[in-house]
């Protein structure tokens, strides 16, 4: 399973319910990995795409708590068990994980691979991916030129859990 996200220098990946910044590229680079691929994400990250839709040409995964939550073209699940059991019917080398921060925490002892996109600023912010650079069990494995969106430096990595 892979971990998907992009972060600023201190792992924030969110304020108020927004992504910190929408670079082109960024965004670009997550539709290709996924297209095709089976996106899980929480209710509250859903609620930030595009006209509240389920992302086209990707199985949308939703988990909430809330028990009368439907989306149309998106399977919705209420718990951790039930998101796990509706993953079993696929390949884990087809399953993003893609936000918000608590499904990062419950989901990464499931992820080998995590796709990050580091942003060279600190935002303010109020939810954050785990830092896997601060976890002994994953290692930073790439990581790209340096790429620049207006006054913005970011750099795509990739990290992987040892073995």
């Amino acid at each position: 399973m892979h971990l998907i996200a992009a972060v600023d220098n201190n792992w924030a990946i969110g304020y108020q319910n927004s992504l910190l910044v929408r670079i082109p590229r960024d965004q670009q680079m997550f539709r290709e990995m996924t297209e095709g691929k089976v996106i899980v994400v929480g209710r509250k990250t859903f609620e930030t795409f595009p006209q509240k839709q389920p992302l086209k040409n990707r199985v949308n995964i939703i988990l909430t708590r809330e028990q009368k939550y439907t989306v149309k073209g998106a399977v919705v699940v209420h718990s951790m068990k039930e998101l796990m059991e509706e993953l079993q019917k696929y390949d884990p080398e087809d399953i993003y994980v893609a936000g918000g921060a608590s499904l990062y925490e419950q989901l990464l002892p499931c992820c080998d691979t995590a796709h990050i996109t580091k942003i060279d600023y600190t935002y303010q912010a109020d939810a954050y991916c785990p830092r896997l650079d601060r976890i002994a069990d994953w290692e930073c494995t790439m990581e790209s030129e340096e790429q620049t969106y207006f006054d913005i430096e970011y750099y795509f990595q990739k990290y992987e859990r040892k073995k």
